[in-house]
């Protein structure tokens, strides 16, 4: 149906209330996407580094501008898939993406990072180093505490005795002394952080901050680890944090989504200055994930009018049926913008205001993320969409001597409620989530396996 009157006049329009609110110049946005690290630090998730590059050339297709692809001096399979990316990327497999590698503030993390780039003839220039250590002070003393003292050859004996004021400082030291090795090593591109920010001291992080760019760190990162920004804790943090940086720095945004909050977490971020925004695929990542990336660039263009330049918005539902294959983590239906269920309709009372004009009961418009509105029957199903559907097939139930009426349309439709009721009754539904359950714990590895494996490795050998 073609409506009479402008969509303006018979709708509110989001971006009313959202006009106001700053954001840098979309152009400046970045996307840092980081699938390939903490996307695989989701429990029961597990790739091999021909299937990094594999999600690596999906990713970039879509449009991110930064790409984190691992921790190489933490396995061999994260050396290997560095080789791979950059040599697929210097044969123009990923565009201009940048790619980021993870090292903690030790010079064998990124000397062994450094050899593996050497390895197959890839200038450390060409990768971006992110160099990290912790930043609250219970990460500090508590995790890294024992790594501070040896730094400042203390014995380790002092470790519970010495002040906060000890470890912040050693951790400074630390990760300056971090970024100039790694700068010694041609390294010219610095990214740097501390864990735990979000719950660390704002004016810590700040003074970590400058002493890190007088060190020769480039772009610094502030995480949520755990996700427990609120976004009144956001504005209050990323507002201090950008404006004591210089002017137009790129900051990162590193957050997670513990409570449900990563996406508006970002976007107020965002509009605090932060111009690169760590995202996953799906919010793939530990405990309950990252910040999504369809959910972020998606809100972005539409509740707030900042269109990301380049970004390739109608392959989001595409990347996550691929990242469902990849991972063997399904998606729930109902995801937003990208569950398989989204823009499908069974309620009667939807299906009839969909079928006069989509935007009743859609405010994500499909045509932009590659979708299709759709219908299912059943429950809830109301008599106008199936009268419409046998409309629609008139010619084929035709032939089968079939005259579509009203009476009819009614009396399927009351078919159809009985019949997906009685397939309700069976146990079809929880067969289905014990397939999935079973497939996945035979891919994992459990504390029985370790045990089994302890006992092949460490029995004794009999001789004669």
């Amino acid at each position: 149906m073609e409506l009479r009157e402008p969509i303006e006049r018979l709708i509110r329009n989001p971006k009313e209330f959202t006009k106001t609110v700053p954001f840098p110049d979309p152009s400046d946005i970045r996307l840092y996407d980081e699938t390939l690290r903490d996307g695989e630090q989701m429990p029961g998730v597990c790739y091999t580094p021909q299937q990094k590059l594999e999600i690596a050339k999906a990713i970039a297709a879509v449009g991110v501008h930064v790409m984190s692809v691992g921790f190489p001096a933490a396995s061999a399979g994260d050396r290997t898939t560095l080789q791979l990316i950059m040599e697929a990327k210097r044969a123009g497999e990923l565009g201009d993406v940048e790619i980021v590698v993870m090292c903690r503030s030790s010079r064998s993390d990124i000397d062994v990072t450094v050899k593996t780039l050497r390895d197959v003839g890839i200038d450390p220039r060409e990768v971006t180093f992110f160099i990290f250590s912790s930043g609250s002070d219970l990460h500090m003393k508590y995790k890294i505490g024992k790594t501070l003292l040896r730094f400042e050859g203390r014995e380790e004996s002092q470790w519970l005795d010495l002040p906060l004021e000890f470890y912040r400082n050693a951790n400074i030291a630390l990760q300056c002394d971090a970024i100039r090795h790694a700068r010694a090593c041609g390294v010219e591109s610095i990214e740097f952080g501390a864990e735990d920010g979000s719950r660390g001291d704002v004016d810590y992080f700040i003074e970590y901050f400058k002493r890190g760019l007088e060190a020769g760190g480039a772009r610094p990162a502030w995480p949520d680890t755990v996700g427990c920004l609120t976004p009144e804790a956001m504005r209050w943090y990323g507002s201090r944090i950008v404006n004591a940086m210089p002017k137009n720095m790129p900051l990162v945004a590193h957050l997670h989504n513990d409570y449900g909050l990563g996406t508006i977490n970002a976007i107020t971020a965002t509009s605090c200055g932060f111009r690169v925004i760590s995202v996953t695929a799906y919010g793939y990542g530990e405990r309950a994930g990252n910040v999504k990336l369809h959910e972020y660039a998606v809100a972005l263009r539409v509740l707030y009018g900042i269109d990301i330049p380049g970004f390739k918005y109608e392959k989001l539902r595409d990347l996550a049926r691929f990242m469902e294959r990849m991972s063997g983590i399904p998606m729930q239906q109902h995801e937003p913008i990208i569950g398989e269920k989204v823009f499908t309709h069974e309620s009667g009372i939807h299906t009839h205001g969909v079928m006069i004009d989509r935007r009743m009961y859609e405010a994500v418009p499909t045509e932009l993320v590659g979708a299709e509105t759709s219908f299912v029957y059943g429950k809830h199903s109301g008599v106008a969409l199936v009268e419409g559907t046998l409309r629609r097939r008139e010619a084929w139930l035709g032939e089968a001597g079939v005259d579509v009426t009203m009476e009819l349309a009614q009396r399927v439709t009351e078919e159809i409620k009985r019949l997906r009721e009685e397939r309700a009754a069976s146990n079809a539904n929880e067969e289905a989530i014990d397939v999935h359950r079973a497939a996945m714990e035979q891919l994992a590895l459990s504390e029985d396996d370790v045990m089994t494996i302890a006992i092949a490795l460490g029995r004794p050998v009999a001789i004669g």
